[in-house]
């Protein structure tokens, strides 16, 4: 039992498919499938349950897959607080998030104060953001909405108010305030579900009796504003949007709507090793969101 075994099980066990974790791994299937054999004859045990070509990760199997996850853990850990006894200003930092746009300003910061340390972004939405958690694929994620796990812990980077985008020259442009139950003939702008504008909208409208209009559903909510400015509907933007310069122009106004906000927060898992790279970026985020004006 050597540790690649382990990493082409684990990306078995995760994945259920022996063509999938091949491509993950980036080796031919039949290596893939002669390593889970050896393993199996080796431990006495069958680790998946076969039916034809489909797998599925059996009692025995998933018994192991815990004490791998955690032996793997340990060792990559170790790797890291290595790498930085050896070179606190160098490694790398891994960070999921909703959206890239969020985190534009934060990640030039870094870059400026610490140019040896590799960033890798992965863009997720909350229950994608979990499992790389969970997979330990990220250090941190930049969520908007609370994240689910045993060992997941948040640190809160902003609280702001979300605001509805109108087109120019609609009928609810220079208007201060506007309630819930006068947008239940507009057309929205949104997200897919899973994403944290669309649960908001699909909250506020569920407190008021109603269903939103959703006419543009996707998945990039950095993209909210153009297609609102482009008059495809209106939507839900939070407030850091009407600071930024250069975007496309909208007309902003305020919902009567209570908790009508997003929470930014910055989450990772408590019992993984923390490397400097990583504890130099949650500072300088909270440095970074915490000095942010409001939007007046």
């Amino acid at each position: 039992m050597d540790l690649l075994s382990l990493r082409y099980f684990q990306a078995v066990a995760r994945h259920e498919h022996i063509s999938r974790a091949a491509d993950e791994l980036r080796v031919a299937q039949p290596s893939v499938s002669r390593t889970i054999a050896r393993l199996e004859t080796e431990l006495g045990v069958p680790l998946f349950d076969r039916q034809g070509r489909r797998i599925r990760l059996n009692r025995y199997g998933t018994a192991f897959l815990r004490r791998v996850d955690r032996a793997l853990a340990e060792l990559d850990d170790a790797r890291r607080e290595l790498a930085d006894a050896t070179g606190p200003e160098l490694g790398s930092v891994a960070v999921g998030a909703e959206t890239m746009l969020t985190l534009a300003g934060l990640l030039a910061a870094f870059r400026e104060r610490h140019p040896g340390v590799t960033v890798r972004l992965f863009q997720s939405h909350a229950q994608e953001m979990e499992r790389r958690l969970r997979d330990r694929e990220v250090d941190f994620c930049v969520a908007s909405q609370p994240l689910a796990g045993p060992s997941l812990t948040s640190l809160e980077l902003l609280r702001e108010e979300v605001l509805l985008a109108v087109p120019p020259g609609h009928r609810l442009a220079g208007r201060e305030r506007v309630g819930i139950a006068e947008l239940a003939d507009e057309t929205f702008v949104s997200t897919r579900p899973g994403h944290w504008q669309r649960a908001l909208l699909d909250r506020l409208f569920a407190e008021a009796g109603l269903v939103p209009a959703i006419t543009c559903e996707g998945i990039e909510p950095g993209a909210t504003q153009e297609l609102v400015s482009a008059g495809l509907g209106i939507g839900l933007i939070p407030a850091m949007s009407c600071r930024a310069a250069g975007v496309a122009p909208v007309a902003w106004v305020r919902l009567d709507a209570p908790g009508c906000h997003r929470t930014l927060t910055l989450v990772h898992r408590q019992d993984a090793y923390v490397s400097a790279a990583a504890r130099h970026f949650r500072e300088l985020a909270v440095e970074h969101f915490g000095g942010m004006p409001s939007c007046s």
